[in-house]
C-alpha cells in the first residue's frame, strides 16, 4: 500500500490497480487551483464544502470513481466503507460532515475528517481499532493537538498520520502534536509504502507525511 498526501486533506491511496482518493479539493478549495490531478476507482468525502468535494480532481480519461459523500455502508472494488455522520464548523457555518473507515486489503483505514470536536462513542465505531488512522491536528477550526492525541490513543490505531495543519491553523501545531504523542523526533516520508506485516508490528506509531 502506498499512501500519499497532497496538503490539507487530500489524499492518494494506492494498492496494485485499485486507486483511493480522500478529501480532494475543489477548484474553488483551499489550493484547489494547484492540487494534484490523477484517475481513481473510489473517492470519498467527508464534507460538501470545497475544501473537500473535489470529485472532478480524480476523474481522469476512463478513470470514473465511485463517490461516496455521506454516512452508510458502501462497496466497491473490494473497498468496504463505512461512515457515521456528525457535524462541525466550517467558514463560520455548520455543515453535516461524516467520518469514515475503509476496509482495503485486510487493512482498516480510519478518516477522521474536518471535525473540530471531540466523537460521541456511537461516531467513534468506525475509527476504533484502526490500523491507520488520519486525524487533523491543526486547532483553528480542527482538532487542537491535544485533542487530536486524544481521539488517537482512543482508537488504538497501530499508525497515526496527521493532517489538516500550516496556513490558516494554529503555528506549530505539528510540533506540539508530535510532543503530545511522544513522538519528537519523526521526520516526514516523501510518501508511505507499508507492508500487511509491517503494520502489525506497529503500536501507536506516528508517521507524518510531507505534502506532495
Amino acid at each position: 500500500m502506498i499512501i500519499t498526501y497532497y496538503g490539507n486533506q487530500f489524499f492518494k491511496i494506492a494498492q496494485g490497480d485499485t486507486v483511493i482518493a480522500i478529501n480532494p479539493p475543489s477548484k474553488d478549495g483551499k489550493n484547489g487551483k494547484d492540487a494534484a490531478r490523477f484517475g481513481s476507482v473510489l473517492a470519498v468525502s467527508t464534507t460538501n464544502h470545497p475544501d473537500y468535494n473535489g470529485f472532478d480532481r480524480v476523474t481522469l480519461g476512463a478513470a470514473v470513481p465511485f463517490c461516496v459523500s455521506g454516512p452508510g455502508e458502501y462497496e466497491h472494488s473490494g473497498v468496504v466503507v463505512q461512515g457515521k455522520g456528525t457535524t462541525t464548523t466550517l467558514d463560520g457555518q455548520e455543515y453535516n460532515t461524516a467520518v469514515y473507515s475503509l476496509i482495503f486489503e485486510d487493512t482498516k483505514l480510519g478518516f477522521a475528517g474536518p471535525i473540530d470536536k471531540q466523537l460521541l462513542a456511537g461516531e467513534m465505531e468506525v475509527l476504533n481499532n484502526c490500523d491507520i488512522l488520519f486525524v487533523p491536528i491543526g486547532g483553528e477550526g480542527v482538532l487542537t493537538p491535544a485533542l487530536a492525541n486524544k481521539l488517537a490513543v482512543a482508537t488504538e490505531a497501530k499508525i497515526i498520520i496527521p493532517m489538516d495543519y500550516g496556513d490558516g491553523r494554529l503555528p506549530d501545531a505539528l510540533k506540539t502534536f508530535l510532543k503530545e504523542s511522544g513522538e519528537e523526533k519523526v521526520e516526514p516520508l516523501d510518501k508511505l509504502t507499508i507492508r500487511r506485516k509491517e503494520i502489525e508490528a506497529k503500536e501507536g506509531e506516528v508517521i507524518v507525511l510531507a505534502v506532495n
